[in-house]
């Protein structure tokens, strides 16, 4: 299938193609299969359900905390490892075996607080550590207990987020609604780390996100496939809608970007589907998986 950044229909023959092959379906959660509504439509769970009716496994990809993405996963009635961190801290919540947990070095962690409390940053980013899937804050800022409150999660004001760092985080946040800030903070942490320190990214317009350097959505989504399920990238589909999932969507077979993902990521997808408040992800499947 061609790269498209349009919403055209795959023909008769590779959706016979894609019904054949793909065995594995990952999704990711905000922007893809949850919306404003912060859960999943029954348009959306139906189509997993049948999906999963026809052999397919289906699996989680988020950037969310394990604890927060947990009610996505039983939602969807997932039988294989959560994926969580951006693939940071993959989990089978059967087993509650971590099959992996990768963090950000302290030394690397000290650096990034020293950059985002520089004077010109300090008060407008609100910085978030997660440890041992707990978040832990400076303070309670109004971004933070809106991210807190959408995730289902208590955030931890500790003052000088230092004093946390005898741990090593598995995620390392910067919140800002100045989505000019956070591009910026970005293209200047790019500049100073290689891909070969760290991981990256944006998961929406308005979270700057740090991670270990082997993390992102396709080497977890590589992980669940390969090394668990002996299946190959031409078995997979993956639908998300943000730059971290641009790794997850290059990686699979059909790779599908929702509708409202910016237009750098729609570009790379094979496939674009309606938007996520459009039940997009249930007509992805329908057209791959189930027509």
């Amino acid at each position: 299938m061609s790269k498209a950044s349009s919403q055209n229909l795959a023909s008769t023959d590779n959706q016979s193609v894609a019904q054949a092959e793909i065995k594995l379906l990952v999704l990711d959660i905000d922007g893809t299969i949850s919306g404003k509504s912060n859960t999943i439509s029954k348009p959306v769970k139906r189509a997993i359900a049948a999906a999963q009716a026809r052999g397919i496994q289906v699996a989680i990809a988020t950037g969310r905390m394990y604890r927060s993405a947990l009610r996505f996963h039983e939602a969807i009635g997932s039988v294989l490892p959560l994926a969580a961190y951006q693939g940071a801290w993959i989990q089978d919540p059967a087993t509650q075996k971590i099959h992996r947990h990768l963090t950000v070095s302290r030394e690397i962690a000290h650096q990034l607080l020293d950059y985002f409390e520089q004077p010109e940053l300090r008060s407008l980013l609100s910085v978030h550590f997660y440890i041992n899937d707990q978040l832990y804050v400076r303070e309670l800022t109004r971004e933070t207990k809106i991210y807190a409150q959408r995730s289902g999660i208590t955030a931890t004001p500790v003052g000088d987020l230092r004093q946390v760092l005898t741990n090593e985080p598995t995620k390392v946040l910067a919140l800002c609604d100045d989505t000019d800030i956070i591009d910026s903070i970005l293209g200047n942490l790019r500049s100073q780390y290689t891909p070969a320190e760290l991981y990256l990214t944006t998961s929406v317009a308005t979270f700057f996100e740090a991670t270990h350097a082997s993390v992102n959505k396709g080497t977890a989504v590589r992980y669940l496939a390969e090394e668990l399920l002996g299946l190959q990238a031409a078995n997979v589909m993956t639908i998300g809608d943000n730059f971290n999932d641009v790794e997850m969507l290059e990686y699979a077979g059909i790779g599908v970007a929702m509708g409202n993902a910016p237009a750098g990521v729609q570009a790379i997808a094979q496939w674009v589907a309606p938007t996520v408040e459009e039940d997009g992800a249930a007509v992805a499947i329908e057209q791959f998986l189930l027509s």
